[in-house]
This record gives structure tokens, C-alpha cells and sequence, in this order.
């Protein structure tokens, strides 16, 4: 297979949230209480939710910078690529990249929607979460159709509520759900707790996909303050194996015949994980009482989850091991793990190796099948969809590395020393300093 022959469908790309999200899908008795975007003395863009300010509108959204800038945090859209929050300048960046199709989880709100657990008032919480899914639903997936696969968000802290949402949606055409992977870290009732069963019907009624975002409940754990920030960003995606092992427990996964994305986890470790959970079952399963279903764990998994990477030339090189109608692809776009504009050369030189059957399986037939979403049909057949065909329509798309400032010069004599977790805690504390004060306009 050639590059420009490929199809790139990924399941993990993010949105930051645009001001004027709400404002076609609320009534106007609702507007004033509308969540909405500000600016404050220093020109940072900020939103205002239930009164209170959310600290910041776009962390790592720093695509398109010089890599020397991805430590420095977009304050304000006009620090971004265009692509980070207006559609159209998406299906642009989307082009030039070679991506058919995307799954964008949320950002300001929480990766999992949890914001509008926040609200003093249950009730204008979830109609505020209504109104997000119907912009995310209507405007940036319906504006381009085909293009990205409406992902919805759930009230998961009021599972019958949930259920209506799952319900609400699918019918406006949500294929996934972004569900925290660990609800106990919200003061919830864990996945196992019964509360949840109108949830995992109403999904299994609708055969919409539960996509485990990393972050998206249970934290990355880091080993101290000091250390380099590389150690913590190298063992991120693999922190996902926590929740992985958790839902691969969860009873509700055979009795509702559940599908689980792990989003953003990469797949290099799957098949030591395997090996381990039938190992465990093996030795363990007499005392600890476990049920798989009557099968082994590794094929509870590959009957029942997907698993997706940015860059992991290990995992390929492993796909037997893995499942190969387990693994799809992911952007990440805007973040700074994307390889954006490049992806589909990197791809490609880690992918060739392997037959055509399987390039495209995980490419994007993986993806398009657990996802249930017909991409082809809505652009007119595969020719439409390949990396030459969507390149040939960004040819007048400028992917010249765009400065927004860089960090602060260091003071003269001064060594630079390897950016450490404290670093990077240090910053996330002064963004919580300002999320959750009262705006003083």
C-alpha cells in the first residue's frame, strides 16, 4: 500500500470550546444563565460557569507552535491554530493531515463532562450539558458530515438521567460517549455498583461505544515533585492500564455486552496485560471468585474493547499479540503529542511492514466498525476518503510553524535545568487559583 492510499480515521482528537457554544441551543429563557466566554485584564480567555470562573480554555492546545513553545500554555484563542476551535479551520488542519475522520472529547468541561456536576443547581447543570451536546452534535459534527463522530457526554453522576441523555443522542446520532474511567474519584458509587445498570442498558440498547479518555477520572500518578516532567509524560498513556484492568473486571461489560475504547492509552503494553490477566486468572481465579464469562481475560478484551496509539512502532511490530481487530488510530490534535501536519508519513514508516489487510483494519476499518459510523457512505466511497484525496484539497493550507512567544529568557548565567512535576503542579495550581473564582466584572 501506498502513503497517499491510506485511510486515517483517528479516535482521539480534542475541541476547545468556542464563546458563542451555547448561544443556538438554549431558549431564551435559559440565555442568561448560559455559560460564557471572557477576557480578563491580561487578555486570558476564560469561561464563566454557575457564576464562577473555569481557569483555563485550552491546556496543550499548542499544535502548530515550535516545539520550543509546547510548555508555554495558550492563554487565549488567538494563541491557537484556528483548527483548536472553529470547524471549519478543523476540517482544514484535518485535510493537510490526511485524517477522514475524528472523535473530539471536550476540554473546558472536563475531558468527561464532569463541569456540570459543579452546578449548585442539578437541574440547569444538565440542561447545560444538553445544550453542549446538541453544539458538539449539530455544529462541529454536523457541519461537515462525515468528518467527525458525534461524541456526547453524560450526566454519569444521575445514571437515569444518563440513560435518557444516551437515548436523546444516539438519536441525533452520538456513536461514543466520553465516560469517566473511575467515577469514585468524583465521590461516586465505583463501575460495579448497580446504580449504573440503566446506563449500561440504555448504551447497549443504542450500541454506543463508552470512551475511557486517560484523565478522565483516575490521575496519572507521578513518582515526586522533582523529578523530570519526561518521566511523567512517558508513563501517562501507560496509566491507563489501572482503568483498563477495572472495566475488564466489570460484570456489566457480559451482561450488556459493552464496547470500551481506551482513548489515548497507546498499545505497546496490551500484550504484557493480556499475559498477565490470564496468568492472574490462572493462579488466582479458585480463591478471588472472578468470572470472565467462561472465557480467558485476553479474550474477554479483544471481544469487547479497542485500543488506539499516536506513535508505537513496538505495538505494530506486535499486532498478533494484541488482536488486530483491536487497535485503531489516534491524532490527538491539538496536543502536543500530535504529529500534526506529518502524521501520515510517521504512520506509514511504522505501519508498511505489515499487509494490506491489516494497514486498513487499523488504519480505519477497526474504528468505523466498533464505532458504527459509515464515513464512506457520507462522502461518496473511499476514493474520496484517502490521504491523497484529502491532501489535494489543503493545498493552500499553511503549515508554517507559528510562534506565540516562548518562555521567559533566563536571567544572564543562568543554566537551564529539565522542567520537573513540581513545574508543571506549580502551574496547574495557578490555574486552579483562578477556576471556581467569582467574576469580578
Amino acid at each position: 500500500m501506498k502513503l497517499e492510499d491510506m485511510v486515517m480515521v483517528s479516535v482521539d482528537d480534542h475541541i476547545v470550546e468556542p464563546g458563542d457554544l451555547f448561544k443556538n441551543h438554549l431558549p431564551s429563557e435559559w440565555q442568561a444563565r448560559a455559560p460564557r466566554m471572557s477576557k480578563d485584564a491580561n487578555g486570558a480567555d476564560f469561561w464563566i460557569f454557575d457564576g464562577k470562573r473555569a481557569g483555563a480554555i485550552g491546556l496543550n492546545a499548542v499544535v502548530g507552535r515550535p516545539k520550543e513553545e509546547y510548555g508555554c500554555e495558550p492563554a487565549a484563542l488567538e494563541q491557537m491554530r484556528g483548527g483548536a476551535y472553529n470547524i471549519d479551520h478543523r476540517i482544514d488542519d484535518m485535510n493537510v493531515n490526511g485524517i477522514l475522520s475524528s472523535i473530539n472529547f471536550p476540554s473546558v468541561v472536563g475531558f468527561d463532562g464532569s463541569r456540570f456536576m459543579q452546578f449548585a443547581d442539578p437541574a440547569e447543570g444538565l440542561r447545560m450539558l444538553q445544550a453542549y451536546n446538541d453544539w458538539h452534535i449539530d455544529e462541529w459534527c454536523g457541519a461537515h458530515p462525515g468528518r467527525n463522530i458525534p461524541c456526547a457526554i453524560v450526566p454519569f453522576w444521575n445514571p437515569e438521567e444518563a440513560a435518557k441523555e444516551i437515548e436523546r443522542t444516539a438519536k441525533k446520532g452520538a456513536r461514543t460517549i466520553s465516560m469517566c474511567d473511575n467515577p469514585t474519584y468524583h465521590g461516586l458509587p465505583s463501575i460495579h455498583n448497580a446504580v449504573y445498570n440503566p446506563m449500561w442498558k440504555a448504551l447497549a440498547d443504542n450500541n454506543v461505544v463508552i470512551s475511557n479518555h486517560i484523565g478522565s477520572g483516575s490521575p496519572a500518578p507521578h513518582a515526586s515533585d522533582e523529578s523530570p516532567i519526561e518521566a511523567w509524560i512517558v508513563t501517562m498513556p501507560i496509566a491507563i492500564a489501572n482503568s483498563a484492568a477495572d472495566w475488564l473486571n466489570l460484570k456489566a461489560i457480559r451482561d450488556y455486552n459493552l464496547k470500551v475504547c481506551l482513548s489515548e492509552g497507546g498499545i505497546g503494553w496490551i500484550p504484557y496485560f493480556l499475559e498477565r490477566a490470564d496468568f492472574t486468572f490462572q493462579q488466582h481465579g479458585a480463591w478471588t471468585h472472578s468470572s470472565f464469562g467462561g472465557m480467558k481475560p485476553s479474550e474477554l478484551f479483544r471481544k469487547h474493547f479497542m485500543t488506539c496509539f499516536i506513535d508505537d512502532e513496538f505495538g505494530l511490530h506486535n499486532v498478533d499479540w494484541i488482536g488486530e481487530n483491536n487497535i485503531s488510530y489516534e491524532c490527538d490534535y491539538p496536543h502536543s503529542d500530535c504529529l500534526w501536519p506529518e502524521a501520515p508519513e510517521r504512520l506509514y514508516e511504522t505501519i508498511k511492514h505489515l499487509p494490506d489487510s491489516q494497514i486498513d483494519k487499523i488504519t480505519h476499518e477497526n474504528a468505523l466498525r466498533f464505532f458504527d459510523y459509515d464515513a464512506f457512505g457520507k462522502l461518496g466511497g473511499r476514493e474520496n476518503c484517502t490521504v491523497g484525496a484529502l491532501r489535494a484539497m489543503a493545498a493552500n493550507v499553511d503549515v508554517t510553524p507559528q510562534s506565540f512567544g516562548g518562555p521567559a529568557p533566563l536571567a544572564p548565567g543562568v543554566e537551564p535545568r529539565p522542567v520537573t512535576s513540581g513545574d508543571i503542579l506549580q502551574m496547574f495550581g495557578d490555574v486552579a487559583k483562578a477556576d471556581g473564582e467569582l467574576e469580578k466584572a
